[in-house]
């Protein structure tokens, strides 16, 4: 979800909840103009407890979840970079002659490793997706150059395939990250409950006789801001927060390897 599509998912849920509240405030002043007293059935506030009771909940369970992903997917660059790290050094245990290739083929590796993010930020899916299926023809070249030198060194096998393992294995690990969010019903329970209790707020705002525009707005502003940020919060690599500061361990980890 692009920048310029979260911001105008973000405008169209203020407007619609706008309009929620607006229309809450028709029927509520429709309602009260009939009772004087101008007082709610127990019926209509066992619904306001439940409906906003359920909002708060379903909010706080998703904004939870979705800042401990992001906090996931950083903590996964940082195991990636170190991953890395120790793969290299591990080098140094094969024959000499062998080095050279596995070295060269660990810098490109790393290279594509680098170019599947930043071309996600800024190119799209098909080009990340170009730049991980590079990084894994690299893995296997990796691997049988690794295998190749180690059957001459065997300590080898025990000390650097371990190692090149495990900096494959998180390769995996982070792409399933990026596909890790809750399912899309959650989103549309989440949007519907919200312009159900605008508008509830507005048929109570319907029992006064001069509703606070300010209030509506406010409302409004938060709950759709909320859900921008939870939205963001999925998506770190689209949005405004973003993991592109992490993406600097990789780097100079690569900047180190000469």
């Amino acid at each position: 979800m692009s920048t310029p599509v979260s911001l105008a998912l973000l405008l169209g849920f203020f407007v619609a909840l706008l309009v929620s509240l607006e229309l809450g405030r028709r029927a509520g002043r429709k309602a009260f103009a009939s009772d004087a007293t101008r007082t709610r059935s127990a019926g209509l506030a066992a619904v306001e407890t439940v409906s906003f009771g359920l909002l708060g909940l379903l909010l706080a369970f998703t904004f939870t979840g979705a800042a401990a992903r992001l906090d996931t997917r950083r903590g996964q660059i940082v195991d990636e970079a170190n991953a890395i790290g120790t793969a290299w050094l591990r080098i140094d245990v094969l024959p000499a002659s062998a080095q050279p290739g596995v070295r060269d083929a660990m810098r490109r590796y790393t290279d594509a490793r680098i170019a599947v993010y930043q071309a996600l930020s800024k190119a799209g899916i098909k080009a990340a997706q170009a730049e991980y299926t590079r990084s894994v023809a690299l893995q296997q070249e990796i691997w049988k150059l690794a295998v190749a030198g180690a059957k001459e060194v065997p300590p080898a096998t025990i000390v650097l395939l371990p190692a090149l393992n495990s900096m494959f294995d998180i390769a995996s690990t982070r792409l399933a990250a990026t596909q890790i969010h809750p399912p899309l019903i959650v989103y549309v329970v989440l949007a519907v409950l919200s312009l159900v209790c605008a508008f509830l707020v507005g048929y109570q705002m319907g029992g006064t006789d001069t509703p606070s525009r300010a209030h509506i707005i406010v409302l409004a502003f938060i709950l759709s801001l909320t859900f921008y940020v939870i939205l963001d919060f999925e998506y770190p690599r689209l949005g405004f927060i973003r993991v592109d500061d992490f993406d600097q361990l990789l780097v100079q980890m690569r900047a180190s390897m000469g």
